[in-house]
């Protein structure tokens, strides 16, 4: 494994793999589709409208991540942050959700605060509420089309304020509100970070 010099370093690696291990396209909103993408899709000649992105650095105010972490009933600090190499992402990048092999990413997408991130996380009542009420907290989702959230674990906090990373079976959430740990992908976000570098660098 390549040594890096700080997170910043390790950030700037683990963001250069999601070209080489994820397929970046999303559906376009409204504004994306042209005329003529939208003539097609009404005559059944275009199946669906597909646009490309990429991830990009932009610096977010920290000031910021207070108000996200309001937005999701914590207080941000102590035992209630998300692991800090997570935070420095959040407030490094924007990309949009993102296909990663073992995980997906949630989007984290341009804007000038992280509140499509926060709704993103909230876009299920019944998830979000069983998971944050057990002590779990969904940034990704498992692979491929697998409803699964994927969780920092804020019960098994680490010294360093990371946390181990779990997967969630999503229909016991949405069937009996209870959490069924499905697997651990990594023992915390740091080394999710790394060996996703590493299964990049591998290719």
């Amino acid at each position: 494994m390549k040594a890096f010099e700080n997170d910043a370093a390790i950030l700037a690696q683990y963001v250069a793999t999601f070209e080489k291990l994820g397929d970046l396209r999303e559906l376009a909103s409204e504004r994306d589709i042209t005329e003529e993408v939208f003539r097609s899709l009404m005559q059944g000649t275009t199946e669906i409208a597909w646009k490309e992105w990429h991830p990009q650095a932009y610096e977010t105010e920290v000031s910021e991540l207070l108000k996200f972490y309001q937005a999701l009933g914590l207080l941000g600090r102590g035992s209630t942050r998300f692991p800090p190499l997570y935070e420095t992402l959040l407030l490094s990048y924007r990309w949009s959700e993102v296909d990663l092999g073992r995980y997906r990413l949630l989007a984290n997408k341009f804007s000038l605060d992280l509140s499509p991130l926060s709704g993103c996380i909230r876009e299920s009542s019944a998830l979000f509420s069983t998971l944050r009420s057990n002590g779990y907290w969904q940034f990704g989702r498992a692979e491929s089309d697998d409803f699964d959230p994927v969780c920092f674990d804020f019960r098994h906090r680490q010294k360093n304020g990371d946390c181990r990373i779990v997967r969630i079976d999503h229909e016991d959430i949405f069937c009996r509100y209870h959490i069924r740990e499905v697997e651990e992908l990594a023992p915390n976000f740091r080394s999710l970070v790394l060996d996703t570098i590493q299964r990049a660098n591998s290719l």
